[in-house]
């Protein structure tokens, strides 16, 4: 299995090269298609210059050529009968049509540079082959020659050609080179990580990651760590919760057995008997409640794509929720005021977002002192819903304030405990109004305490 820090390497290794093959043919495609024409006309100004001072000077013809060579020309001069002279370095290919030589001959220029075929990966330019030359005519003492000439490549760029070969090649082994290092240096936080999902599958999420760094990879270590918090946190939080669970499942139960074995002393009065026996009824009461609530947790945190909604009316809602309260109401002497438009129409899951207020509600009457007072209000914007339940109550203390909403929290555990709720209320709540796509916010005071809760207009 080839690791990432090998991936990295042969990745950029290709890259250089399949850069280099299609720079060279890109290059190739530019010579052939823009410079091979310019190149033919200004090779034909050349050999028309060289016409013009062998025709003027015939007797110093070869002595001219000669030197025309050594100045990095390849020449070749020909009469078509077989009397041949070249001059210069030796062509590499020396295959060149009758034609051509006729063509010449007979007084026309022959463009061999701007006709030679074009190939996908040979670079016209350097292709030493007697037919990619220019060609004119001579005229000496009644004779027709043929001149044919190109550039010597190697003459005049042999010691820049072996230059920019070392230049690209010194180019090619220094940027492998330092891609090397440059790959070590991408991989090795990469590595660390890996290292740390191995720590954090084992439970170990006690970490530390370098997040100095300011790109991708910074960014990633700083998410990762905050990956490795909230896990922390999810974990501690489970482990709490199956703590939770089981002492608010063993608590009822011992003391619905304690009591059934005194139930069943048959001396035991009758009075007591009873007695014992409401107990026994009221923690299992406690124990059902508990089951329903977690229950619907769990089946709130499992998805909400099936999630049945209508729309109906908040007052509605509201309305029938004082009318099931009104018995508490009246007992405690509270006073209820309702500010609810009629005109406000929510989309949602009735059922559900009906135990949102009851359960709101129901918080209110049981914690607030008699003779107190609840409002409620709700205004409409054009994209949400706020809903407002304020209470005149003492309020909550603000260390309580960010746990409300944590399962099983109470922030008076004797009372609550004996008033046999379970505290699973205010997290179903939440969990409601989270897929409801809402927000549930809550701020207290001397003066009472207000939840907030926000709904989308769907």
């Amino acid at each position: 299995m080839r690791t990432l820090y090998v991936r990295v390497f042969l990745i950029t290794v290709a890259v250089i090269v399949v850069s280099g093959m299609l720079g060279f043919l890109l290059s190739n495609i530019y010579y052939h298609a823009k410079l091979k024409s310019f190149n033919d006309e200004k090779l034909v100004g050349i050999a028309t210059e060289m016409k013009q001072f062998v025709e003027q000077e015939p007797d110093t013809m070869k002595q001219y050529l000669n030197n025309a060579a050594a100045l990095g020309y390849e020449i070749y001069v020909t009469d078509g009968k077989g009397n041949d002279q070249f001059y210069g370095s030796e062509f590499r290919g020396k295959e060149l049509d009758k034609q051509a030589v006729d063509l010449v001959l007979s007084g026309e220029v022959y463009h061999g540079v701007a006709q030679f075929p074009s190939k996908p990966f040979i670079t016209g330019f350097f292709d030493n082959q007697l037919s990619n030359t220019v060609g004119v005519q001579l005229q000496m003492e009644n004779a027709h020659y043929a001149l044919f000439m190109r550039p010597d490549v190697i003459l005049q760029f042999g010691e820049l050609r072996i230059f920019f070969a070392l230049i690209g090649a010194l180019t090619v082994g220094i940027s492998i080179l330092i891609f090397l290092i440059s790959t070590r240096y991408l991989v090795n936080p990469i590595e660390r990580l890996s290292e740390a999902t191995k720590r954090i599958a084992q439970g170990n999420y006690n970490l530390k990651l370098p997040t100095t760094r300011r790109d991708e990879i910074g960014q990633l270590a700083q998410h990762f760590m905050t990956m490795s918090r909230e896990l922390e946190r999810v974990d501690q939080a489970r482990q709490q919760f199956v703590s939770n669970v089981s002492h608010e499942i063993q608590s009822p139960l011992t003391s619905i057995q304690g009591f059934a074995q005194l139930v069943a002393d048959r001396d035991l009065p009758e009075q007591e008997r009873e007695h014992y026996a409401s107990i026994i009824e009221e923690e299992s009461r406690h124990l059902s409640l508990l089951s329903k609530q977690l229950l619907l947790l769990s089946s709130l945190e499992q998805g909400h794509e099936d999630l049945t909604k209508s729309k109906f009316s908040l007052r509605d809602q509201f309305r029938q929720a004082v009318q099931v309260l009104q018995w508490q109401l009246e007992e405690k002497e509270l006073l209820l005021r309702i500010s609810v438009p009629e005109t406000i129409q929510l989309v949602g899951n009735e059922v559900l977002l009906m135990q949102v207020w009851m359960n709101l509600l129901g918080n209110a009457v049981n914690h607030l002192p008699q003779g107190r007072s609840i409002e409620i209000h709700a205004e409409q914007t054009d994209a949400h819903c706020v809903i407002h339940i304020r209470d005149t109550g003492d309020g909550i203390a603000a260390e309580h304030l960010p746990f409300l909403f944590d399962r099983f929290y109470r922030v008076d555990r004797a009372r609550e405990r004996s008033s046999g709720r379970t505290g699973l209320g205010l997290a179903i709540v939440q969990k409601i109004i989270r897929i409801h796509d809402g927000t549930i916010e809550v701020s207290s005071s001397a003066e009472g305490t207000v939840f907030t809760v926000t709904l989308p207009q769907m």
